[in-house]
């Protein structure tokens, strides 16, 4: 095995000698590993690499997940030297980095900025019930630090800390858009010496605000300030209380506005709404844009703008004829305009389910991230065909207007 050598300087953002000696002992230990990941940016290797012990045909072997985003690769080691020195290959990385060890003696996350300033957090056991079979085990955001008082203050754990069962599908939910929140991230890590400034528009309960905050800052370390915004001023005073109660008062704060008028302190980094109702989705998407935020993830809600604008004509009048098929062509229509329209604003855009549809039915989730020049002739054929076929005009385009009404002349 590898041991450090005083005499050799070791780069800028090498990872500190006593952290790189505790991730060897802990993260070969069948015992105690559960899932040792690194996570840094796309230029310096693979996005992702984790390295994991299993169980394949009754023998312990650690297994080594690659993902660049593209593609995943997966290899099986025997306990011994090459299993070590695959992990030696996740400790030599360099850059800004992040790495996280679940383990059963306490979970261990380490984020390395670009200075090499190392921000170390430590959380609560992650307590698997035996090595996994060569199978997918579940790692849910939620679990990866103490959330109990949030999950308590957020009404989704009972007294004794367990999830209600009203409640499960709005907290799969919350996972699964914290593992989307983790991967855009990933894609391209904030600088941990500045903090993340992010709105949550349409934040209703604020489910989803108070939670980005204690997942971001707990378990990945960086400093966050949250703006939640919401039109009803009855909502948005129980939302404080909430902030105020879980002592988080200063960073998360709350707007009492329509998203349109909504003007925060700071300018968001990261514009999430989810499953703000109707063309609400196309205020928040909006609200990114203005206000210039690098990456968005949206999760629509029920959509009825087009469903009235669309003609039952031609040969789609059979299909427009069943209420349920022409919703949801609306839902799929709308989804596909409001993505080429981010395209035409200077966004990438993906759009995936996020969540099961057990959790929701509303499980779309749009997820953009600024980076290439906006008004581009391709995206802006694409969009007007699409919308002109359809003979409709989604409401994000009026809401936009010269935005993007500038480049479809």
């Amino acid at each position: 095995m590898i041991q450090e050598d005083d005499n050799i300087p070791l780069p800028r953002t090498a990872l500190d000698p006593a952290l790189a000696s505790e991730l060897r002992r802990r993260a070969l230990d069948p015992a105690d590993a559960v899932r040792l990941t690194l996570a840094r940016h796309q230029g310096l290797g693979p996005a992702k690499v984790s390295l994991r012990p299993l169980t394949i045909a009754g023998k312990l072997a650690w297994q080594l997940e690659e993902n660049d985003g593209r593609q995943v690769a997966v290899r099986n080691f025997e306990p011994g030297p090459d299993a070590e020195a695959a992990l030696e290959g996740l400790l030599a990385a360099t850059g800004a980095r992040e790495y996280h060890l679940a383990a059963t003696s306490g979970d261990l996350h380490v984020r390395i900025t670009r200075k090499g300033r190392a921000l170390v957090s430590r959380s609560r056991p992650t307590t698997p019930s035996a090595i996994p079979a060569h199978d997918h085990e579940k790692d849910q955001p939620l679990a990866r630090f103490d959330s109990s008082a949030l999950l308590r203050v957020l009404g989704l754990a009972d007294g004794t800390g367990a999830i209600r069962a009203s409640m499960r599908g709005k907290a799969d939910q919350i996972n699964a858009f914290l593992r989307e929140l983790d991967a855009l991230l990933d894609d391209n890590p904030p600088d941990a010496d500045c903090p993340l400034s992010i709105l949550d528009c349409g934040c209703g309960r604020a489910y989803l605000t108070l939670a980005a905050h204690a997942y971001l800052s707990q378990v990945r370390g960086l400093k966050v300030a949250v703006r939640g915004v919401d039109r009803n001023a009855g909502l948005i005073g129980k939302c404080a209380e909430m902030a105020t109660a879980l002592g988080v008062a200063e960073d998360v704060r709350f707007i009492a506005a329509d998203i349109a008028d909504c003007a925060p302190d700071i300018p968001p980094d990261l514009v999430l709404s989810l499953h703000a109702y109707d063309t609400a989705t196309d205020l928040a998407i909006a609200a990114g844009v203005r206000l210039g935020a690098g990456k968005m993830l949206i999760a629509p809600c029920c959509q009825h703008d087009l469903q009235k604008q669309i003609r039952d004509e031609g040969p789609q009048r059979a299909l427009l004829r069943h209420g349920i098929l022409r919703e949801r062509l609306a839902d799929l229509l709308t989804d596909a305009l409001r993505a080429q329209l981010l395209r035409v604003a200077g966004y990438r855009v993906r759009i995936s389910e996020f969540v099961s549809p057990e959790a929701t039915a509303r499980n779309i989730l749009l997820r953009a991230s600024k980076g290439v020049k906006a008004g581009q002739p391709q995206a802006v054929a694409e969009y007007l065909d699409l919308r002109d076929e359809w003979k409709v005009v989604p409401a994000l385009e009026d809401i936009l207007g010269e935005t993007v009404r500038r480049f479809f002349r």
